[in-house]
């Protein structure tokens, strides 16, 4: 091993050694944003990486995963989600055999994911009855869907991969009693967090804001900066978790959200035309209080992976991060198709996984 290596390798884990918190954890994967890039452990993502001459240094390739810690706590629709082969619903299954698949996404070249501790639609689009919550109605955190979350982040430590963890979903909302409730969901999960020790972690705080589902107006893009900046101000031992929220397809982000955040969420839902990719990147870029920041899609149902051009492709060529969706399109009825619709077979064994993680794996080389 040559001298400078051995001392960066040295110097990079003396800095995780005093990351150690009173759980015992040394995070193992430490994320952090500098300009338009994202760094893990002091080095550049996908570092010295070019593809078709686009540099993807810096870049956050990912996908919604956003159903890792599911469950219905509503036993009228919960029947709904049983499996086809047990015909009962299992949330520790679901949890396990996510699990069991991350290591295969990151040695394609995934390096991040969402997970949402309200999940997203169970069925794709559309909410229904069902209720699934961390959260009770105080805000206070519900041990089961935790202790799962605790699973997935400790297995995306080990692995190098960051998680981008939403803490509100327009389908859910309406399960906490009041605005209260909602700062303390936000202080409780915060405080988790800081006790577990993570720092591959990055705060979205609700998925698309300016859906107009939302019950809570703090959640609402007029006055979401408000809780961006709260997890910004919460701090221990100089580290502060990286944070931002999300709008709905092609949608631009207001002024007031892009202030506040570290990095930029923004959807392609809707964007059939790989060139609306571009101009969303370019319209973000000139909001006010824009400034060289990270630009992400973390959800696009769009495919088409083996075209020479399509809304990944359009990202990258765009310096932008971006992100698979995929759920079970209307008359399909395979259980392995779509990472949203529960229940999930979370494996690469759909055509439509197939295609955007040999597409990724082309653009990064793996992991």
């Amino acid at each position: 091993m040559k001298a400078n290596t051995f001392f960066r390798s040295l110097i990079i884990s003396s800095h995780l050694l005093a990351l150690a918190t009173p759980c015992g954890l040394i995070p193992q994967t430490v994320v952090d944003i500098r300009g338009e890039k994202f760094f893990i452990n002091g080095e550049p993502t996908y570092k010295g990486k070019t593809w078709n001459g686009y540099s993807i240094e810096g870049l956050l390739f990912n996908a919604r995963l956003v159903q890792g810690i599911f469950d219905d706590l509503n036993p009228e629709t919960s029947a709904l989600w049983q499996y086809p082969d047990t015909h009962i619903w299992d949330p520790e299954r679901n949890t396990n055999e996510f699990v069991a698949a991350m290591s295969d996404w990151s040695s394609h070249g995934l390096m991040a994911f969402t997970l949402n501790l309200q999940g997203g639609s169970p069925t794709g689009y559309g909410n229904k009855g069902w209720n699934n919550s961390a959260f009770n109605q105080s805000g206070a955190l519900r041990p089961d869907y935790f202790a799962r979350l605790d699973r997935i982040l400790k297995k995306a430590d080990t692995l190098g991969m960051v998680v981008i963890l939403g803490l509100f979903y327009f389908g859910q909302d309406q399960f906490l009693a009041n605005e209260t409730a909602v700062v303390d969901a936000i202080d409780n999960t915060i405080d988790w967090l800081f006790e577990r020790g993570y720092r591959n972690v990055i705060i979205e705080i609700n998925n698309e804001c300016d859906v107009k589902s939302y019950d809570h107006p703090i959640l609402k893009p007029d006055r979401v900066h408000e809780l961006i900046n709260r997890v910004r101000d919460k701090e221990q031992n100089g580290y502060r978790f990286l944070v931002g929220t999300s709008f709905a397809g092609k949608s631009i982000p207001t002024p007031n959200v892009v202030k506040a955040s570290d990095l930029i969420l923004i959807h392609g839902n809707g964007a059939g035309d790989p060139k609306i990719i571009s101009k969303m990147v370019d319209d973000t870029k000139h909001v006010l209080g824009y400034r060289p920041m990270p630009i992400v899609f973390n959800e696009d149902d769009h495919f088409d992976f083996d075209k020479p051009t399509n809304n990944f492709v359009a990202a990258v060529q765009s310096y932008a991060s971006w992100g698979f969706f995929d759920y079970r399109l209307k008359g399909e009825t395979d259980f392995r198709e779509g990472y949203q619709s529960v229940p999930v077979d979370w494996k690469i064994d759909s055509e439509r996984k197939k295609g955007f993680f040999r597409l990724l794996k082309q653009i990064t080389g793996g992991h």
